[in-house]
């Protein structure tokens, strides 16, 4: 299991150090995620099973790391509640923005569904 986080942590830590020494617009973590998607899917699978197959450590250490997924939102939620009166003079507008994003991101989903299952037919 060490070595699963090792490997896990390793591609974030390398999609950190890429995306600070080429200065690009796109979190460390979110590279680093790709690149163990890609070193997942270069490996090929176990025993002829396919191209991807997850080996069984990797994917016990990622388990892991979901069923825990709660806990680090707790940080997020406490910092939320030192802005509290900020979010109170603000809530009327973020409660519009938010409400409008998600119509809209509802709809380009619909759009692009519609447009999608439309070309297969």
């Amino acid at each position: 299991m060490i070595v699963a986080f090792a490997g896990i942590f390793g591609c974030q830590l390398l999609g950190e150090f890429i995306v600070r020494a080429f200065a690009l617009p796109l979190p460390g973590p979110v590279l680093g995620m790709f690149l163990l998607f890609l070193a997942l899917v270069l490996r090929g699978g176990e025993g002829g099973k396919g191209a991807g197959d997850v080996p069984k450590p990797i994917g016990a250490a990622a388990d892991g790391l979901l069923g825990h997924l709660s806990l680090l939102f707790v940080p997020a939620s406490v910092g939320l509640m030192r802005y509290f009166d900020l979010l109170a003079a603000n809530a009327l507008t973020l409660i519009l923005a938010l409400s409008i994003s998600t119509v809209l991101a509802m709809a380009a989903t619909a759009f692009t569904f519609r447009l999608l299952a439309g070309s297969n037919s």
